[in-house]
């Protein structure tokens, strides 16, 4: 049975794209909530709707750096998830993942705390197996541009089952595909941003390779969703967990889409793949759907619907 008490629950990563969507979601569950972010991804705009709110504090701290709190769950967010903020600092991306784990882990120990993992689908690198099961190891090169965040999140992964093994945490360590919707960063490079704001401001539409990679586009709301039943399953079930949308969709049907959602006229130019990008990332998420009973919602369509007018409000202010 779920637990209805009002909760102190601590967010790292608060006031970025995913925690601040997170943050709004328990604070209307009826829970009180720590947001805590350094701000290099994270933005007061996120949180702005929050700050009056008497169950919600926000403290500006890096993960990196111990945290001396008190809490009954925690949901670890804190890291930059797109390569030009996670590639800007890779080693302090990987002390985020890696050294903000620990710290997070530490405090979850002492406060006897739950504590929920945001790891990734990248940790299954450039997969060889299609679509991407929770038991399959990966494919990732540990010495590239983008290890700096896939083996860091992979490193996190190991600490979280470590002190669930070596001190009986509770954990949860759920792995998110793509995701999109309001407060992503418009600079962020993220192939759903950076389409919006392009066919918005008219300029060109930048496809990789020939565009014919595929991509699966998960609603925020329905990830956040699928964290909330995460935290709330069975003290056994742990994850790993794929959360994501199965349907996938090749980056050029997404710019199709984006152009005529927007009504741009925008035209689609090409450039080379980057250095490891994977030409195929789609969750299996039978575990979820057995597990959480959690399976998307939102068709893309509509949820471009939804996102298209947050980049608009915020194209016409800083215009």
């Amino acid at each position: 049975m779920k637990d209805i008490r009002r909760k102190h629950i601590l967010v790292s990563g608060g006031a970025g794209f995913l925690g601040s969507h997170l943050c709004t979601r328990l604070l209307e569950e009826g829970h009180d909530v720590l947001c805590v972010d350094n701000m290099f991804t994270g933005t007061k705009d996120n949180i702005l709707p929050l700050l009056d709110n008497p169950h919600f504090e926000f403290i500006r701290h890096d993960i990196t750096f111990p945290l001396y709190l008190e809490g009954e769950e925690i949901y670890n967010l804190a890291c930059p998830a797109s390569p030009i903020h996670y590639q800007f600092d890779p080693v302090q991306t990987t002390k985020t993942s890696v050294h903000g784990a620990i710290n997070m882990l530490g405090l979850a120990k002492r406060v006897k705390a739950k504590i929920f993992q945001a790891s990734t689908s990248e940790v299954y690198g450039d997969p060889q197996i299609h679509p991407q099961r929770e038991e399959y190891w990966g494919h990732v090169n540990p010495i590239g541009f983008r290890s700096c965040y896939d083996e860091g999140k992979r490193c996190a992964e190991t600490l979280f089952f470590d002190y669930r093994r070596q001190h009986k945490l509770r954990i949860k360590v759920a792995r998110i595909f793509n995701t999109y919707g309001p407060n992503m960063h418009p600079n962020d490079g993220r192939v759903v941003s950076n389409f919006i704001v392009q066919a918005l401001t008219n300029q060109p539409i930048t496809l990789y390779g020939e565009g014919t990679q595929t991509r699966s586009f998960c609603y925020v709301d329905d990830l956040i969703d699928g964290f909330l039943r995460l935290m709330d399953s069975s003290d056994d079930f742990t994850g790993p967990v794929n959360l994501g949308n199965p349907t996938e969709f090749t980056i050029r049907e997404l710019a199709e889409k984006v152009i005529g959602l927007t009504g741009s006229g925008s035209q689609i130019v090409f450039k080379p793949l980057p250095s490891d990008d994977p030409t195929q990332r789609c969750p299996d998420i039978s575990l979820a759907k057995a597990e959480l009973g959690w399976e998307p919602t939102m068709p893309l369509a509509e949820g471009l619907r939804k996102t298209i007018p947050y980049f608009e409000n915020m194209l016409l202010h800083l215009s």
